[in-house]
């Protein structure tokens, strides 16, 4: 069993699971089933969950090596699931419940634009009704200049991969429309980061 004080460790996770898990309780009922995309280390499950031990939590992850970890993380968190392999790309996702929630953070601008609208069509599929697709992370947004930070992030994430980058909430709502999606909150974060919530378009 590995100790906690060995595993991967993310300190952007740790800095923001605060004001993010407050939004979370904002929008989310004390009861919820919620489905995380990209859990990375599992630093936001097992802080969520802890916080809020209503939310029965599913996290995913596209490695396999890191579902380990998350579930090392997490072991002591009766209210969190065994971590899945979901890949956003792969279809059918192995999700067999419809779920109140879907939680994503700082996927899209490390990842090919092709994951944006996968997202998008998975959430739409798996979403209850009434059920809310949370996204958070840095985005372009028209007629806002943005920060110093987020530029030179964006300026390295592009060197290190030429189909990476931060991506403008435009085409992210474009995305999310063809889905049947649509944008019903974009929450000023620290950092410069939003929190994006999406729910089911009026007649989809």
């Amino acid at each position: 069993m590995t100790p906690a004080s060995d595993l991967p460790f993310s300190a952007a996770a740790e800095r923001n699971r605060e004001p993010i898990v407050r939004e979370l309780q904002r929008l989310l009922p004390p009861s919820a089933r919620v489905l995380e995309i990209a859990s990375g280390t599992g630093q936001h499950a097992q802080h969520f969950a802890h916080v809020c031990p209503g939310w029965s939590w599913q996290p995913s992850e596209a490695e396999p090596g890191a579902l380990g970890v998350i579930d090392a993380r997490c072991r002591d968190l009766g209210n969190v699931r065994p971590a899945l392999r979901l890949d956003v790309l792969s279809s059918p996702w192995p999700v067999d419940v419809p779920v109140d929630a879907i939680y994503c953070a700082n996927l899209l601008h490390i990842a090919p634009w092709a994951v944006c609208p996968a997202l998008m069509t998975g959430a739409a599929t798996h979403l209850a009704p009434r059920g809310r697709l949370i996204l958070y992370g840095p985005y372009r947004q028209d007629g806002v200049p943005t920060a110093p930070g987020n530029e030179a992030f964006d300026a390295d994430l592009r060197q290190r991969n030429s189909s990476w980058g931060l991506r403008t909430l435009a085409a992210v709502e474009r995305a999310a429309a063809a889905a049947g999606l649509a944008l019903r909150e974009a929450v000023a974060m620290p950092a410069n980061n939003l929190l994006l919530v999406f729910e089911q378009a009026r007649g989809s």
